[in-house]
């Protein structure tokens, strides 16, 4: 009784001091009046979302100020010139204006239409630090890099045209590619010059950027930094809400082949959430279970500082998203363990192709987390499942989850070796014949065994998704039923060439 007391009275004045905190007058600087003035007419939308934003309401030196877990901003120093305002247009689009390319004059100031994560480092230093050891902020790179996974993004997007009475994919458009794989794996921001428009103020010149508009994770911005912040905290409101909630998460990770929100939906924690969010709070921080939440989100697991009702630790803020995974499930082409570098354009597997895994399922070892590594992480995402569940329970759920690997890491196998006499056969023409793995009707049912139904799979065992989306929705039904097509496949060109 006495430590739930002590934890509730401190609790309360960490909340008082917030509270007294946010209430200080956080004054606009001169260049964020000029901006509000002007674009609360040319963009009331903006200004709005903003002024209902923290940022709004607070300035980095009266932020620093709070005291304990509830504390949100990391770096321990802030420039003079952004530390006694709120943080509004001029203290974002201003700062670091020598290190940006899109950087130009308008109406007396040099401003930079891109905020990068480099930027928002300013005053979340620790998050940007995590972040670039995330595999997400290396996502453009990790697509664009990869010779193989640009031949299977070309027999997706690519334009397909019948040449000397054969189907062919040339390479998709640019504007294809950023509508497409790049809306969430980011594009490449390039200056390419500068238009004059006619505005309500009259005529302005603004520069003119290649890729844009864009937020992707692993967004290469003007200044040379990687991913977007506001991918998951949208502009200009900045909500801890929003960033919290799985509908975030939902906009790069519906599936089929990362199909996390379909089967947390349908999942029991999404039929909570579904239930009560109503009732839960999502901008309280420290984040406590029980109290503020009664099932986890996506942040819940995956990044957001967690205590219990007594206001311990059960799991500390991270912005590298894999710091609660071990394992990969997400198959290319089997399931495996994290990557050590978030570029994994620098794996080779033993055959010296660019994959984590070779075709066998043998791990490219020297490019992933040691055993000992997965562990380490799995067990912190096991502290943040005993909040809600006990130890025999969590035990028996990653136990089926390791079997549910295991057992379609096995039958992605039995697919690839039907693939692979495919290929030895010649009766279409893969990699190693200097042809491509993905752009035969026959190559693309395979891809879908361990793209889609393995990959399903697998989340619907992770996130206790399980039923329908682990068996009938692209799941186990759909997997056998490749590998039947690939053997029926093969055992019909074997009978016609005897």
């Amino acid at each position: 009784m006495y430590r739930l007391c002590c934890s509730t009275l401190v609790g309360f004045l960490l909340l008082f001091s917030v509270a007294l905190v946010l209430a200080a007058d956080a004054p606009l600087s001169p260049a964020t009046e000029e901006c509000v003035d002007c674009h609360s007419s040319v963009h009331p939308g903006i200004v709005a979302d903003w002024k209902r934003s923290r940022h709004a309401a607070i300035s980095p030196k009266a932020a620093m100020q709070v005291q304990g877990l509830s504390l949100k901003i990391s770096s321990k120093k802030v420039p003079g010139q952004v530390l006694n305002t709120s943080v509004g247009c001029a203290e974002c689009h201003t700062l670091r204006g020598d290190a940006h390319k899109d950087t130009f004059e308008h109406n007396g100031y040099q401003i930079h239409m891109v905020v990068s994560p480099d930027d928002c480092a300013v005053c979340h230093a620790v998050e940007r630090e995590q972040y670039s050891r995330n595999i997400m902020s290396a996502a453009y790179r990790n697509l664009s890099g990869n010779p193989l996974y640009n031949d299977l993004e070309r027999t997706i997007l690519g334009k397909s045209e019948i040449k000397e009475g054969k189907l062919h994919f040339a390479p998709a458009d640019p504007m294809t590619r950023a509508d497409g794989c790049y809306y969430c794996h980011g594009t490449r921001l390039e200056v390419t010059g500068t238009e004059q428009r006619d505005t309500d103020v009259g005529e302005l010149v603004f520069p003119v950027l290649k890729g844009w508009p864009n937020q992707g994770v692993g967004r290469v911005n003007t200044d040379g930094s990687r991913g977007a912040c506001s991918a998951c905290h949208t502009r200009h409101h900045f909500s801890i809400e929003t960033a919290r909630k799985p509908y975030t998460c939902k906009e790069c990770h519906a599936g089929p082949d990362v199909p996390a929100y379909k089967v947390y939906a349908t999942s029991k924690h999404g039929n909570i959430f579904s239930a009560m969010e109503g009732q839960w709070n999502f901008d309280h921080v420290p984040w406590s279970a029980g109290q503020d939440f009664t099932a986890p989100t996506c942040a819940v697991c995956h990044i957001s500082l967690v205590v219990g009702s007594d206001g311990e630790v059960i799991s500390k803020r991270t912005h590298q998203m894999n710091d609660r995974l071990g394992g990969r499930i997400f198959g290319l082409i089997y399931a495996h363990a994290q990557p050590k570098s978030p570029d994994t354009t620098i794996i080779r597997n033993k055959s010296g192709l660019p994959l984590p895994t070779d075709l066998d399922g043998t791990p490219a070892s020297a490019f992933l987390i040691s055993d000992q590594e997965a562990a380490v992480r799995r067990a912190r995402l096991e502290r943040t499942c005993r909040a809600c569940h006990g130890t025999s329970w969590v035990k028996g759920h990653f136990a089926r989850l390791d079997n549910t690997i295991a057992a379609t890491n096995a039958q992605v196998r039995t697919a690839t070796q039907l693939m692979q006499t495919i290929w030895q056969k010649s009766y279409v023409q893969g990699v190693a014949n200097g042809g491509s793995m993905f752009d035969e009707y026959i190559e693309r049912r395979w891809s879908d065994a361990w793209l889609f139904y393995a990959n399903n799979t697998r989340f619907a065992a992770a996130m206790a998704g399980g039923g329908d989306y682990g068996v009938f929705e692209d799941g186990r039904y759909h997997l056998n039923k490749s590998i039947m097509e690939l053997n029926d496949w093969l055992q019909a060109r074997e009978t016609m060439r005897r």
